[in-house]
């Protein structure tokens, strides 16, 4: 009888150990969990983010107008948004709620003063900006009138005769096509009678 209880309580010992490993396993897994939780929660997103500066493009010698580009969290009060800009060594605007730039390689410097419960901040950023000229589109090669062949992609022949009074094009497979000398060679015909030249009859 006495073998049996002494069993009987060692059993009931190894039980209860088990069963307290896994309370603390379980107690330091929910900590664990928890500090997870508490440091997710810790990263809250910026009051005020500046957004990146993509690449302008212009036409001709138009020039890009730049302003600061910023998201701002709820409850966040913006006193103030101004760019800098450099072009090289040489500062070309400071502190401007806007700046126009021709084509060309810049520094930007963003700042951003802002409110949030009553404390006033400042955050700011540097980026560069390109500011890229848009293709022309050519309609016209001006040639010199002594040669035969237009360039590829220019295949409408404009050719002066009579000291300049009369204005012709010619197009392949007409008579006189190939020996035609242009002043002026054109993509389409229709960008030759832009240009002053009639259809050519032969």
């Amino acid at each position: 009888m006495n073998k049996f209880f002494r069993g009987v309580v060692a059993t009931g010992a190894a039980v209860a150990l088990a069963f307290s490993g896994t309370t603390a396993a379980t107690a330091q897994q929910a900590t664990v969990t928890h500090s997870v939780v508490s440091v997710a929660a810790a990263k809250k997103a910026p009051a005020v983010t500046i957004n990146k500066i993509g690449t302008k493009t212009v036409k001709g010698n138009a020039k890009a107008t730049v302003k600061p580009s910023y998201k701002k969290a709820k409850n966040v009060k913006i006193k103030s948004a101004v760019l800098t800009v450099k072009k090289g060594k040489k500062t070309i605007a400071k502190n401007k709620k806007s700046v126009s730039l021709a084509a060309g390689t810049y520094e930007v410097t963003t700042a951003v003063k802002y409110q949030l419960k009553g404390k006033t901040s400042t955050v700011s950023k540097k980026q560069q900006l390109v500011v890229k000229k848009a293709a022309v589109k050519r309609t016209v090669v001006k040639m010199n009138g002594k040669t035969i062949n237009c360039p590829a992609g220019f295949p409408v022949k404009g050719n002066r005769t009579g000291s300049n009074k009369e204005w012709k094009y010619h197009v392949p497979g007409q008579r006189f096509y190939k020996s035609t000398k242009p002043e002026e060679c054109f993509k389409t015909t229709a960008d030759a009678r832009k240009a002053g030249y009639r259809a050519s009859k032969v």
